[in-house]
């Protein structure tokens, strides 16, 4: 392929990309799916004519899941808002994604370990890739939601790949640790060191990248977590905690900056940096995201869909993920609508990136990677399906909110059914029930002083 048809065909994937954008948004199916079909068309022209890169299409899609987790990452973190207001919905979401990836891991361990005769840990290993929630493709599909239960899903989809990558690099780096004292001691002490250096080079780049003058720095400064993130791999450390820091930071500027550190922050020139910083990565993340999972689709065979057992206990997988996220909801969000959360666990960027990470030393001769494409498409499709179906419904109205409705709809004849009217009037009695007490309580705190003092 010459220069010019590889320009052209470059060009119309992200054509083609936000023509699905505008589709998806009509027709809640996620972008996603349409690209990676995309992707399996490319494939079949090219197989027509007989066009065969698969070593370079796995060294692409291993370096576009690289730049696109970034990007994601980062994305997700300079929308966060850390707040009072928003603690239940962050330590819920933290919880959720936890619990999730644990019971998901264990319980895919055991079903790969059943099937395959696979070594446990092994078994493991490749587990924890299906585990993860993809928020590669839950934050892109979930603007549609109400403001809750939108930011519920990009919290819990940015922790359950944060936490997801943390359990595998622990697992693959500890597999031959001779005690379980000594992977605590790693799982610890690598948490403790990330944590500490993410917060000193998140606290340092936003103080040099206030004062760096000209208006090229946002792509040095992507460039710069980019190496950051690659180094810290190397040294084993979390390094996807760099990037979660450093977009909360720079977003709750007034949190971290406080007391003299305050007289250190040029508010006008950081919300300047963090109004360009959203442009650019929503646009890479954008392309990022097309790309990967274009050449994602050029590999999938569907011959995989006519082998009855691998369907099956990809199916049997893909229950287990439905029945645990069900269960954890429900505890977590008893008297709420858990619609259409409980159908959005799609399996997708870290999935397929963790994938191809796992090393030689570790890989299975035995299980079928097909089950990671067939979990794939069944949880997104899922997904759409809920989408479509869940995403207009209205939550839970409060017991005033439905009064003041029908007060407000009795129309000209002004009659009122009896039920509603009793409902009225027991709110008003006990709104005045409680004033007594109030008035009361006023009176012993505002009131003259007693006697004899």
């Amino acid at each position: 392929m010459n220069a010019y048809n590889l320009i052209i065909a470059l060009s119309c994937v992200i054509i083609f990309s936000h023509i699905f954008n505008f589709v998806s948004k009509r027709t809640k199916v996620p972008s996603v799916i349409l690209l990676i079909l995309l992707g399996i068309g490319i494939k079949l022209v090219m197989d027509y004519n007989d066009y065969n890169q698969d070593a370079l299409i796995f060294s692409t899609l291993e370096v576009l899941g690289i730049v696109g987790l970034i990007m994601i990452v980062l994305e997700a973190a300079i929308d966060l808002e850390l707040s009072k207001e928003k603690w239940p919905i962050i330590w819920k979401s933290f919880t959720v994604a936890l619990l999730s990836l644990l019971v998901c891991a264990f319980a895919i361990s055991f079903i790969i370990n059943q099937v395959f005769h696979e070594d446990p840990i092994i078994s493991l290993v490749y587990a924890v890739p299906l585990s993860i929630m993809s928020s590669a493709i839950v934050i892109p599909s979930v603007n549609g939601l109400f403001e809750d239960k939108k930011e519920f899903m990009i919290y819990e989809s940015t922790f359950s790949d944060i936490l997801g990558i943390m359990f595998f690099y622990f697992l693959i780096e500890n597999v031959g640790a001779e005690n379980t004292g000594t992977v605590v001691y790693s799982i610890i002490g690598n948490i403790v060191i990330t944590i500490v250096v993410s917060i000193a080079i998140s606290y340092a780049l936003v103080m040099l990248f206030q004062r760096i003058v000209g208006d090229v720095k946002l792509f040095m400064l992507i460039a710069v977590l980019i190496l950051l993130y690659a180094i810290g791999k190397q040294l084993h450390l979390s390094s996807l905690v760099i990037i979660l820091v450093f977009g909360l930071l720079l977003n709750n500027t007034h949190l971290f900056f406080f007391g003299k550190l305050k007289a250190w922050l040029d508010a006008k020139m950081i919300n300047g940096i963090l109004k360009d910083l959203h442009l650019v990565t929503r646009e890479s993340a954008f392309v990022v995201r097309t790309f990967f999972f274009v050449v994602f689709g050029t590999t999938i065979d569907f011959r995989a869909l006519l082998d009855l057992e691998i369907v099956g206990v990809s199916l049997i997988i893909v229950a287990v993920f439905y029945a645990s996220r069900f269960l954890l909801l429900k505890v977590f969000f008893l008297k709420k609508s858990i619609l259409p959360e409980v159908f959005i666990t799609p399996r997708g960027l870290i999935t397929v990136l963790l994938f191809f990470s796992i090393p030689v030393e570790l890989a299975s001769e035995t299980f079928n990677s097909d089950i990671i494409l067939i979990t794939i498409l069944a949880t997104s499709i899922i997904m759409t399906w809920g989408l479509i179906r869940y995403s207009n419904v209205e939550p839970p109205k409060e017991a005033e909110e439905v009064i003041a409705e029908a007060l407000n709809q009795t129309g000209d004849s002004g009659e009122v059914s009896y039920f509603v009217s009793r409902m009225s009037e027991d709110a008003k009695a006990e709104s005045e029930s409680k004033a007594p007490d109030e008035v009361l309580g006023d009176s012993d705190t505002d009131g003259d002083e007693p006697e004899g003092q």
